[in-house]
C-alpha cells in the first residue's frame, strides 16, 4: 500500500486529513470496503499446515513437545507473513509504476531507481510486464497518485493513476498478483469496482497537502461521458486489465455507502467504551441469600 502525505494509521483504520497540519477526519477508501466481513479462516489454515509439512525442523523436532509448539507457533503466523510479504512487494511495484507516469509527466522521477529495487528483490519481471502493458494499451498520464475528497459522503482515498487510454479518460487502480496453477494472474476481486466508483465519486483532488489546498475532481462523470473504470493487475507472467461494467456502478455505489455508515456507527460504538457490564442481584435477593 502506497503512504500518501495525509494518510494516517488510527484505531479505527487508515484516515486522511485535509492538510499535514490537521488531524484525521475521514476513513480511507479501503477502510471503508474493509469493513465487509472476509471469511479467511480457511486459507489461514491452510497456509499453517503447509508451512509445518515443509519445515525440514519437523522430523527432529517429533519426540520433544516444547520444540513441536514452538513449530506450531511459527506455522501459526504463515498467513500474517505471507501478508506482509505480498503487501511490501505491491508497494514495490506501485512505486514503479508512479515513477513511469511521473516521468512521463515531467515530474521529478527516477523509474530506474525503482526498478533496481524489484531487481533486487527478484521481482523484475513485474516491471517488464507493466513496461509492455504500458506501450500496448498506449497510456497517456494525466495524474498519478492522486489524493481525492467526498465531504458529503465523508472519506478520501488516493488513486493510482488518471490517464487517457484509446481516447477515453480512464480512471485506474494497479494491483499486484501472485500466479495461480496454470500460471496466470490471480483474477482480481470485485470489490474494486466499489474502490474505483468511490474514486470516481470524489468531490474534490489535493493540489497541496502543505496547505492544504484542494481543487473540484473533475472527473465525475457528472456532464457528459463517464470515466472507464479500470483495474489492472500486474504480475509475473501478464498484466490484465479489467474494465468495471457500467451498469453496476450504482449498485456498487450504493453499498461503499451503507459500509461508510458500518464504519461510522462502529466507531461511535468503540468510542463508547465497554458495552456490557456486571451487574449484580436486586437487594431482596442478596439479602435472602
Amino acid at each position: 500500500m502506497t503512504d500518501p502525505r495525509l494518510a494516517h494509521a488510527t484505531e479505527f483504520g487508515r484516515m486522511y486529513s485535509r492538510s499535514l497540519s490537521q488531524p484525521p477526519l475521514v476513513p480511507s477508501i479501503t477502510t471503508v470496503i474493509a469493513q465487509e466481513a472476509q471469511d479467511m479462516t480457511g486459507w489461514s489454515g491452510h497456509m499453517a499446515a503447509t508451512e509445518l509439512i515443509n519445515d525440514t525442523r519437523l522430523s527432529s523436532a517429533l519426540g520433544s513437545p516444547n520444540d513441536l509448539r514452538s513449530l506450531a507457533r511459527h506455522a501459526a503466523a504463515a498467513a500474517e507473513r505471507f501478508r506482509d510479504a505480498a503487501a511490501a512487494r505491491g508497494d514495490r511495484v506501485h512505486q514503479y509504476a508512479e515513477q513511469v507516469a511521473l516521468s512521463v509527466l515531467g515530474h521529478s522521477a527516477d523509474p530506474g531507481a525503482a526498478r533496481a529495487v524489484l531487481a533486487e528483490h527478484g521481482e523484475v519481471r513485474f516491471a517488464e510486464r507493466f513496461d509492455h502493458w504500458w506501450e500496448q494499451y498506449q497510456v497517456t498520464p494525466i495524474a498519478a497518485e492522486v489524493t481525492v475528497w467526498n465531504d458529503a459522503v465523508g472519506y478520501a482515498g488516493t488513486l493510482d493513476l488518471v490517464a487517457e487510454i484509446g481516447g477515453r479518460t480512464c480512471i485506474l487502480d494497479f494491483k499486484t498478483k501472485g500466479l495461480g496453477r496454470d500460471g496466470r494472474a490471480k483474477p482480481l476481486r470485485n470489490s474494486v469496482v466499489m474502490q474505483l466508483v468511490a474514486g470516481m465519486r470524489a468531490e474534490e483532488m489535493l493540489v497541496d497537502p502543505a496547505s492544504g489546498a484542494w481543487e473540484p475532481w473533475p472527473y465525475r462523470g457528472d456532464e457528459g461521458e463517464l470515466p472507464l473504470l479500470m483495474a489492472v493487475a500486474i504480475s509475473e507472467a501478464e498484466v490484465v486489465s479489467v474494465q468495471a461494467n457500467a451498469e453496476g456502478l450504482r449498485a456498487h455505489w450504493r453499498k461503499f455507502w451503507a459500509l461508510r455508515q458500518v464504519w461510522e456507527h462502529s466507531r461511535a460504538v468503540a468510542e463508547q467504551g465497554h458495552a456490557l457490564r456486571t451487574l449484580g442481584p436486586p437487594p431482596a435477593a442478596a439479602e435472602a441469600v
